[in-house]
């Protein structure tokens, strides 16, 4: 069985970490273009049918983010994605152990990390000789390299390889199709950047139904937690991971919505699912890391008063109904 070996270089970073954060260079964020481009490799990747069976990226922010983006857009989870520290700084030899641990059944690997290391990769792999770019890169930012291998993974030698093809950002399409790989909208962003889910977390206190609210990133005015629905996974549960990061608790979260609501974003329109998560630990400050933004538990009404858009504020009037709770119920 041929075996196919994806490697992919980070995309634009940052030139440091953002103020007032350490890990120097290991620290550096995607900018911008970078997550674009890395999330038009993903679709590259879709519509050639050429999703990875395993990722494994270097766990330098840039390059992380870069693998996560990727496979989002390919239509994979980014839990397929794991990080080896050997890829960070690593010479050849450093990543052909890497690839000889590969498992026998994996059909498709995809690395994703830095130079010079991916280029001399490449360049022993291939029998052929690698076209360059204009400034003499084979992997520019975002780059990806697609090799087919004539040996199993714990064979893999020089000129094992043959190069397919090298997808440089520059040349693939700048929009993304929607809301599918063939039809013929394009948007600004990934099509599932326009789905998205939140939750109402709520508890019951003294008999009372409490709502959690949050402080916005900004903290410009209180929210409840949302976010895109990441592929690959159930909108509750990606609505339980924004509960988690943005407001640091864990909980049920219920199988039917309360409702869904829409908002302009992008250049066009984003729906959001909204279900009642019952809260069962809050994460003390210390272990929750957006505790900068603060957050209360006010009851039904209060929170409904607090949040600015009247949409949520009509999610949130219709949790009692959802749990079918009342002052004489123990709740849900």
């Amino acid at each position: 069985m041929v075996k196919e070996l994806l490697i992919m270089r980070h995309g634009h970073a940052n030139d440091f970490p953002p103020s007032g954060q350490g890990g120097g260079d290991f620290a550096r964020e995607l900018r911008d273009k970078g997550k674009r481009n890395a999330q038009r490799v993903g679709v590259w990747l879709a519509r050639n049918d050429l999703h990875p069976d395993h990722v494994i990226s270097s766990p330098a922010i840039r390059a992380l983010r870069t693998a996560e983006k990727t496979c989002k857009t390919s239509g994979l989870n980014s839990d397929i994605v794991i990080t080896d520290k050997r890829i960070y700084e690593a010479k050849v030899e450093d990543l052909l152990e890497i690839i000889k641990s590969i498992p026998k059944a994996t059909k498709r690997l995809m690395l994703v990390g830095h130079n010079p290391g991916f280029e001399a990769l490449i360049e022993k792999l291939c029998r052929e000789k690698v076209k360059r770019t204009k400034s003499g890169s084979i992997l520019p930012a975002a780059a990806l390299a697609h090799i087919e291998l004539d040996c199993d993974w714990g064979n893999i030698a020089k000129n094992s390889g043959t190069c397919q093809q090298i997808i440089r950002p520059k040349k693939l399409p700048r929009q993304f199709p929607f809301p599918g790989l063939e039809d013929k909208e394009d948007r600004c962003r990934p099509a599932y950047y326009y789905s998205q889910s939140s939750v109402v977390p709520y508890r019951i206190e003294a008999g009372n139904l409490e709502v959690l609210i949050v402080a916005s990133s900004k903290q410009k005015h209180w929210v409840i937690p949302k976010g895109i629905h990441d592929p690959g996974i159930s909108a509750q549960a990606s609505a339980a991971n924004e509960a988690f990061e943005e407001a640091g608790v864990l909980g049920d979260v219920a199988e039917k919505m309360i409702g869904t609501y829409s908002y302009p974003k992008w250049d066009a329109t984003c729906t959001v699912s909204v279900y009642p998560m019952k809260v069962t630990r809050v994460l003390p400050e210390e272990e929750w890391e957006e505790s900068h933004r603060g957050r209360r538990w006010v009851s039904v009404e209060e929170a409904a008063g607090a949040v600015l858009n009247a949409d949520v504020q009509k999610m949130v009037l219709k949790l009692p109904g959802a749990l079918k709770f009342s002052d004489d119920t123990e709740g849900s």
